[in-house]
């Protein structure tokens, strides 16, 4: 019997989620270079990078999202983005 590719497809799909910004988030991970935001609006949101051009997807309220520290002032002009402090502590304790 030969193979109609389904394997080759799912391990195509998993491997482009997690290149996308934020899938799979967990929110208990270490702290990364990018700067965290929560989206704070009712529904979703999808926002541009300016300086790199990356976009940024928060699906849902309470969505949180890495973004490079290079687009992170243009966020945090966004309403209803708000960065989030992270108590590096917390991850050696």
């Amino acid at each position: 019997m030969s193979c109609c590719g389904q394997g080759r497809w799912q391990a195509r799909r998993v491997n482009t989620e997690a290149a996308l910004p934020g899938a799979g988030a967990n929110h208990s991970r270490p702290a990364s270079a990018g700067v965290l935001f929560e989206y704070i609006g009712g529904t979703g949101l999808t926002a541009m990078g300016p300086v790199t051009g990356k976009r940024y997807r928060f699906g849902r309220p309470g969505a949180q999202v890495d973004v490079d520290p290079r687009d992170a002032s243009a966020l945090a002009a966004v309403p209803v983005l708000r960065r989030v402090n992270i108590d590096h502590t917390a991850f050696y304790t």
